[in-house]
């Protein structure tokens, strides 16, 4: 079997790296060997976030390769497209539908892209857009969009939903964690309303 490649992009402050790691811990409870990589943008609130997740029975890089992602989650739609090179042309790309504009945007030097979802789609077979603020916010926790993220890529990857739900209670404390496992909830029963 080959590594499952799953691609996790943002900007910082929308829980990408929490992501990544409720990913990677829940391929090592799977049984699954795992490496992750995770590269910070220039601020950490704002500027550009990847994660690399590798999985399968041995990895032996934790970086993917380019055009060999099997998932990308987009936390953003700006760098859903930045960075889709790395994604399969047969893989998924999974879209959070926020707008985060960044500074060269913000000051006017440059442009948001016009329907950003519409050329997103033009350029991927594959893919499916959510609103995982609306989900964390109907959650209780408009912080818990990575759980609801998670919830929507739970679907399609090799993994119990049990094992999600127990990474989850290990990784977020008390006071916020039923919130996150309604956000991964509704996440995970959207994609299977959606698919």
């Amino acid at each position: 079997m080959d590594p499952w490649n799953i691609f996790v992009v943002g900007v910082g402050g929308q829980g990408v790296l929490v992501a990544s790691e409720l990913l990677a811990l829940g391929f090592l409870r799977a049984g699954y060997d795992v490496k992750k990589s995770e590269v910070h943008g220039m601020a950490q609130r704002g500027g550009a976030v990847t994660s690399h997740v590798r999985c399968g029975p041995s990895v032996q890089s934790p970086l993917i390769p380019e055009g060999e992602a099997d998932l990308m989650i987009a936390f953003e739609s700006l760098e859903a497209l930045r960075w889709l090179s790395y994604l399969k042309k047969d893989g998924l790309l999974m879209v959070n539908r926020q707008e985060i504009k960044p500074t060269t945007v913000t000051s006017g030097r440059m442009h948001y892209p016009e329907d950003i979802y519409g050329l997103l789609a033009s350029h991927h077979r594959r893919t499916q857009f959510l609103d995982g603020l609306a989900l964390a916010r109907a959650a209780g926790n408009a912080r818990s969009i990575n759980s609801a993220l998670l919830g929507a890529a739970s679907s399609f990857l090799p993994v119990p939903e049990r094992i999600w739900k127990q990474v989850i209670r290990e990784t977020f404390p008390t006071k916020v964690l039923e919130a996150n496992l309604r956000a991964f909830g509704l996440g995970r029963n959207t994609t299977a309303r959606t698919t």
